[in-house]
């Protein structure tokens, strides 16, 4: 009789063991429950790796480019116009590729203003103008070589410009460039032998994400330089451009 009684013990203060666990682990599971539901209520569960967009992007750009005037009658691009008998090499409109990244520094104007975003672009652009067969350079040799040659009319910019982005968080985000910094580089050289200027640009244009990090866009800017170069060197470009997230 008193082993049984101590069986019966044993047993009833397993069960009891045994239910408080389970309680203990439904317990875990209904706080767990709650506390997702809470998160989904309040909009702060964690997104998948796809959807989180930081602002950040890594752009390709290329269009049509088009200089105020063209550079022809200058001694390296045609001799003066072939010493005043020749072709001329003066043609102001091109292409333009270029590459750069945005950075973002604030999606909401600093707290100011919501959905506006502000990103740092630094941007490489190369590009060409049209280029003529001309009388060149090696003409005024001691030789005096004069077969016309293709002097090619380029110019290579790097820039420094805070973008702002507006309607953060949507798929289409047009966006504007107030004033940007701008580094020139010229070739051939002007006149006094000097290639290197400097200028502003200003821009705007407009983005869509067509799939997960990836977007369209098309810009259009205007790059007014200083001329130090005592040659024209302001341009306007407007072109498509591939951006990818990161």
């Amino acid at each position: 009789m008193k082993a049984y009684q101590a069986l019966l013990a044993q047993t009833k203060e397993g069960d009891m063991t045994q239910g408080w666990t389970r309680n203990r682990n439904i317990g875990r599971w209904c706080a767990a429950a709650a506390t997702a539901v809470a998160l989904a209520v309040c909009g702060v569960l964690p997104a998948s790796a796809d959807d989180i967009t930081t602002g950040n992007r890594v752009f390709f750009r290329g269009g049509f480019a088009a200089l105020n005037s063209g550079r022809g009658g200058e001694l390296f691009t045609d001799v003066h116009r072939g010493l005043g008998a020749g072709p001329t090499n003066d043609g102001s409109t091109g292409y333009y590729v270029g590459a750069g990244t945005d950075l973002m520094l604030t999606h909401d104007m600093w707290g100011m203003l919501k959905e506006v975003g502000v990103v740092g672009e630094i941007g490489v652009e190369f590009k060409r103008w049209n280029s003529n067969r001309v009388v060149n350079s090696e003409a005024l040799s001691p030789v005096g070589i004069s077969t016309p040659a293709t002097v090619q009319m380029t110019m290579l910019t790097v820039n420094v410009a805070p973008k702002v982005k507006f309607m953060q968080g949507s798929d289409f985000q047009p966006w504007v460039i107030p004033v940007g910094l701008d580094f020139h580089v010229i070739s051939p050289p002007s006149n006094q032998t000097t290639v290197l200027d400097i200028g502003v640009q200003f821009g705007t244009g407009a983005e869509y994400r067509i799939w997960k990090q990836l977007w369209l866009g098309v810009d259009a800017r205007y790059h007014l330089a200083s001329n130090q170069t005592n040659t024209v060197n302001s341009f306007g470009s407007v072109g498509p451009y591939v951006a990818i997230g990161f």
